[in-house]
């Protein structure tokens, strides 16, 4: 799933790390990291570095490029199943909590992890601190043993402007990510 003006956000520019300053803070961040080796190019609809723009076509399936991407990965696809998604949750809570951020909603699936924040930090903080730490709590509950992690590098993170925009995102992942996983 891809959050994009079609769900009700307004975007004009596309807000990077550079554009935060504590004049300047965003009422959210609308936050999505990808378990490890779920979504490789040559996946239907996927992006490269050449289709990463705002706009940009997604890519068509290509078998091949598919193929050759799964002999790159250094460990199995990551599902994040019943167990793995608990803890991860329980983790982006306790983050928040910690931090003082507001968790306005997140959503655990199979295969990627949907959070809107309120932080007054720079986006990359706020997605490398829920990325870090459902990593750790994973590890002490028992369901994370690798020393490698369970997501890709990097993530996306979306600006959120307006209320409009943090509705939009909140009814997002709260209500559009497909039937509710058991818990």
């Amino acid at each position: 799933h891809d959050f994009s003006p079609s769900v009700g956000i307004s975007i004009s520019h596309m807000p990077t790390d550079r554009d935060f300053s504590i004049e300047r803070i965003p009422l959210a961040y609308f936050i999505t990291f990808r378990a490890y080796g779920t979504w490789l190019h040559g996946t239907a609809g996927s992006v490269d570095r050449l289709h990463n723009r705002y706009g940009a076509p997604r890519l068509i399936a290509d078998a091949k490029r598919k193929k050759y991407n799964e002999g790159l990965l250094k460990q199995p696809p990551v599902e994040l199943n019943k167990w793995r998604r608990r803890v991860v949750l329980d983790a982006i809570k306790e983050t928040c909590r910690i931090r003082k951020w507001e968790l306005w909603e997140s959503n655990i699936r199979t295969n990627h992890v949907h959070s809107v924040v309120t932080a007054p930090c720079k986006a990359k903080v706020v997605l490398n601190a829920l990325k870090a730490n459902a990593t750790r709590k994973m590890r002490e509950a028992g369901c994370w043993r690798s020393d490698l992690s369970p997501w890709v590098r990097r993530g996306s993170k979306r600006y959120l402007w307006t209320e409009k925009d943090l509705d939009a995102a909140i009814a997002y992942v709260k209500y559009d990510q497909g039937a509710p996983l058991p818990e």
